[in-house]
């Protein structure tokens, strides 16, 4: 089970910071723009993202309501909850950085509120509790 260390949530096109600790993309997608020098990963845990058609979804959905948002991280989570080897893989790895320190979870959409990211940070802190 991960350690105490707070995690993180930012873009990542924002600039990378020495308080980011481990840094992950946790999108489906590479985003545009960005070199794999300059993201300065650890892993981009592709397992974690949601998928295409969860993602597509709640993009065209009514621009982020809050119904929309509500979908999304139910539909979010029962696939996390669901799992699977790739998923386990890839929580193993989030779970042995947080151990070590802090980390921080990066995603490539506009909305810093309503978002993959802060969605999956909310489920990881629900499995600490």
């Amino acid at each position: 089970m991960p350690g105490a260390h707070a995690i993180a949530v930012k873009r990542i096109y924002d600039p990378v910071d020495a308080g980011d600790g481990a840094r992950f993309l946790v999108d489906r997608l590479w985003p545009r723009g960005v070199s794999k020098e300059k993201a300065d990963l650890a892993a981009w845990l592709k397992p974690l993202s949601p998928s295409d058609a969860m993602r597509e979804q709640f993009h065209h959905a009514t621009a982020g309501s809050d119904a929309a948002w509500r979908a999304f991280r139910n539909e979010y989570f029962a696939a996390l909850d669901a799992g699977g080897e790739d998923v386990a893989a890839a929580l193993a790895e989030l779970d042995a950085a947080m151990e070590a320190g802090p980390v921080t979870l990066l995603y490539a959409a506009k909305d810093e509120e309503r978002n993959n990211a802060v969605a999956l940070r909310e489920w990881l802190e629900r499995r600490e509790a």
